[in-house]
């Protein structure tokens, strides 16, 4: 049996847009009354996400100060997985031809995300995704779950869904940052890291992962002509 192990944010959801409304939200929190700010556009602000600059550094860019800088990384950190803000996730283009595609190869499909239970199901009802996944192949985090690092959560995420699988004569893993192709080296699966997401190829390069693609779409063609 074939398996896919694919992320959810990068390879399936597009975030930029939630991301850049909550950095708007913390500039607009942490400006002192008649400050000038210089609010970065949503392209200059997610290229430098994908770069993974630290959030100071935006915070400095956009013309905060080092203090307020402390203040908009706190609140950024407090809101960006909140619901309301889920609604400004859309479908990476090409991600729901790739599922479809996959799904009708055969191929044993799992997600693999660091998003609570609520937030996973919050997308799969908003964008219909139940049929792609059922429950015994989704793994993310509990409502509760205590976040450390993704680079260490994602790792222990992916010994679970090992457990919990039967077994596979070969796995893939999608990605698009650094911990999953941590996960997944850890755990000796293969790893594509796909360009659709929040690190750029330069990023994604640093870790070595088996294959670099532009997105979830061109990574099932792939997989499916080996």
């Amino acid at each position: 049996m074939l398996r896919l192990i694919t992320d959810f944010d990068g390879p399936i959801m597009d975030v930029s847009e939630r991301y850049y409304r909550v950095y708007q939200l913390c500039l607009e929190k942490t400006r002192y009354p008649e400050q000038t700010i210089t609010e970065l556009s949503k392209s200059e602000f997610w290229q430098l996400k994908r770069s993974h600059t630290p959030e100071l550094q935006i915070a400095l860019k956009s013309g905060l100060d080092a203090q307020q800088g402390q203040e908009f990384s706190q609140i950024r950190k407090q809101t960006v997985h909140t619901l309301p803000y889920f609604q400004y996730d859309v479908l990476v283009p090409t991600a729901l031809a790739a599922l479809s595609q996959i799904q009708a190869a055969g191929v044993d499909l799992a997600v693999m995300t660091m998003r609570r239970v609520r937030e996973l199901d919050y997308a799969f009802n908003q964008h219909n995704l139940s049929q792609f996944f059922p429950e015994n192949r989704r793994y993310c985090l509990s409502n509760d779950y205590v976040k450390t690092r993704d680079v260490e959560d994602k790792p222990l995420l992916m010994a679970k869904a090992l457990a919990g699988l039967p077994p596979a004569a070969d796995t893939w893993m999608v990605g698009d940052t650094e911990a999953d192709i941590t996960a997944a080296k850890k755990h000796n699966i293969k790893i594509i890291a796909v360009e659709s997401g929040i690190r750029d190829r330069l990023q994604l390069e640093s870790y070595q992962p088996n294959l670099i693609m532009p997105d979830l779409k061109t990574a099932v063609n792939f997989i499916l002509n080996q």
